[in-house]
């Protein structure tokens, strides 16, 4: 039963993700936290590693997503064969819609890339994505990503600022940044 809810989630994740896996965030922790499958914790630190491991964000979570959540629902999908199943699943699930959306409509689009109809559909969509995106930043600040206490808290609104600036106005390179926050997480806390 909980593989099928997972497809049904991701197809729903895969299906209306418009604008990549940042973009998905919020679709999938309404579909996977707000069941209860995984804990908000849980579905923060997958956020980081998708994050940092190589591959689309979106893909990733589903993986690792795909891999927790049946033991998570229930012991007796405790197994790890039952999470590579899940992993498989989910993964597989949440591209599906995007290959079959591309295959079909690549050919129209090209087609029809200068019609009206069709830029006023990718200018409807542009601002959706951007809000989406705002609403994934939104997500993740929440006390499993900033802690409860008053110094945990201003901590980690420092090194975001700092993250934030270092790579926007200094333009120092994402990677660094991630090793000098881990260092700097390693001190702190």
């Amino acid at each position: 039963m909980i593989y099928i809810k997972l497809i049904w989630s991701y197809l729903k994740i895969g299906l209306f993700g418009f604008g990549g896996g940042y973009a998905m965030l919020a679709l999938i922790e309404r579909e996977i936290v707000g069941p209860g499958w995984i804990t908000e914790q849980m579905f923060t630190d997958i956020v980081a590693i998708s994050q940092m491991t190589p591959g689309p964000i979106g893909i990733n979570s589903a993986t690792y997503i795909g891999y927790v959540a049946p033991a998570e629902y229930s012991d007796a999908f405790a197994s790890p064969l039952y999470g590579i199943l899940g992993s498989l699943i989910c993964t597989l699930v949440v591209v599906l819609p995007s290959f079959i959306l591309v295959a079909f409509t690549s050919h129209l689009i090209r087609r029809h890339k200068d019609s009206v109809v069709v830029k006023g559909i990718f200018a409807g969509l542009r601002p959706v994505v951007v809000g989406l995106i705002v609403s994934a930043a939104l997500l993740l600040m929440n006390s499993a990503n900033f802690g409860e206490e008053n110094t945990q808290v201003l901590w980690s609104i420092v090194l975001c600022i700092a993250a934030f600036v270092l790579v926007y106005w200094v333009k120092w390179h994402p990677i660094l940044i991630i090793c000098l926050a881990g260092f700097a997480g390693w001190i702190i806390y």
